[in-house]
């Protein structure tokens, strides 16, 4: 029994996790649309490097058959890790992983390329910011900002933290982690940055200190992006009373909340474009759980945001798209809402374990002993391998 047969499916949101899924589902001769706010696939500059881990990120492009194309665009020696104190003094040098695609690196711009490239022609339909959903009798209509329609009898939404979907699958609303991300790019950092390039050494940079952390990933255009971690108040990203499109502000501030850091760390401030990103930082309710629908459902970020620290987010949603495609595409279930239920008990399930882990490492990262417990945690890893 086909329980996709002659039904259409609209996944919202074009990210790793929609695009995955879109994929894995055409795969099995499902009529998928992907609706993606973006005006085109080049127009949004795609941020940091996501190292995919073998049980999640790399078993869904495995299942998808894009494991050729992820080996000839992931960067080997990305995944290259310093963890440096405030004075920019490297306490730990974590070489370059010699293992097979242990926890390979790829830019998301790579990455979404590959995706997009495996699709069937104009399952992608560009311009479309979700505005609001409406009942109809073969499932749903979605109504988009550029004044056009759509009907689908199967929503998934893959649309991130703020979807517009979730609000009609539940009322739950995630809790803020005490911790606000300050995020900036400097292009061409060889040239522009060339003490934090030669520090940063082609991977990452884990800098901590006084309850903060500082994080540099290089990218394979030749860019870095950062971010900075400070415990602030929830509102803060509103009331702050700060420019972040002026770079003299931005320095100012950077001073007053990081005193002592070294020198090296203004750099990314005189250098970075602006303005900067401010990203406080939410986590789903760990014991969220709602009754399974008939013809919504959703992955990623929409249905379990968390911060980054850990970083499992892109690879948790690529794991529900896995898991999503199998349940929606598996003849032992007798109709969508119970394929959408098991695999919705299943994704529930995993993500309290790994937000869990998540919340408690973001704790740990902006506590007094942070610098400390990293070490540890690095120094436990080298005993066990």
């Amino acid at each position: 029994m086909n329980i996709l047969k002659n039904k259409t499916i609209a996944i919202v949101g074009g990210g790793p996790g929609g695009l995955t899924l879109a994929r894995l589902l055409q795969l099995k001769g499902a009529h998928v649309n992907v609706y993606e706010r973006d005006v085109n696939k080049d127009v949004r500059v795609q941020g940091a490097t996501l190292d995919l881990h073998e049980e999640s990120g790399l078993n869904a492009l495995r299942h998808a058959g894009l494991m050729d194309a992820f080996n000839a665009n992931f960067r080997p020696g990305a995944d290259k890790m310093r963890i440096v104190d405030k004075h920019a003094t490297v306490l730990v040098d974590e070489p370059v992983n010699t293992t097979e695609l242990s926890r390979p690196e790829i830019d998301r711009g790579p990455l979404r390329k590959i995706l997009l490239e495996s699709l069937d022609p104009d399952t992608v339909i560009w311009n479309s910011y979700l505005l609001s959903l409406t009942p109809v009798a073969t499932g749903w209509q979605l109504q988009f900002q550029n004044g056009t329609t759509a009907t689908a009898d199967i929503v998934i939404a893959a649309d991130g933290a703020n979807s517009k979907v979730r609000p009609f699958i539940t009322p739950l609303k995630p809790f803020y982690s005490g911790v606000t991300m300050v995020e900036g790019s400097v292009y061409d950092s060889a040239t522009a940055a060339p003490r934090m390039h030669a520090l940063l050494d082609g991977g990452k940079i884990f800098a901590m200190g006084d309850e903060k952390t500082l994080i540099v990933s290089s990218k394979g255009d030749g860019s870095l992006v950062f971010y900075t971690g400070s415990k602030t108040a929830e509102s803060w990203h509103r009331t702050n009373g700060i420019d972040f499109n002026d770079r003299a502000e931005v320095k100012a501030w950077f001073q007053q909340e990081f005193p002592g850091w070294n020198d090296v760390w203004l750099e990314l401030f005189d250098t970075c474009s602006y303005p900067l990103t401010l990203r406080p930082q939410y986590c789903m309710p760990l014991d969220q759980t709602w009754t399974a629908q008939p013809n919504l459902t959703m992955l990623g970020d929409a249905a379990h945001v968390m911060p980054p620290y850990a970083g499992e987010g892109v690879n948790m949603a690529m794991l529900d798209a896995l898991e999503l495609s199998q349940c929606l595409t598996n003849d032992a279930f007798a109709d969508v809402q119970t394929a959408i239920a098991h695999y919705e008990k299943h994704m529930l399930l995993r993500f309290a374990e790994v937000a869990q882990m998540t919340l408690d490492q973001t704790a740990s990262l902006h506590s007094a002993n942070g610098l400390a417990g990293m070490i540890e945690m690095f120094t436990d890893a080298e005993r066990r391998d």
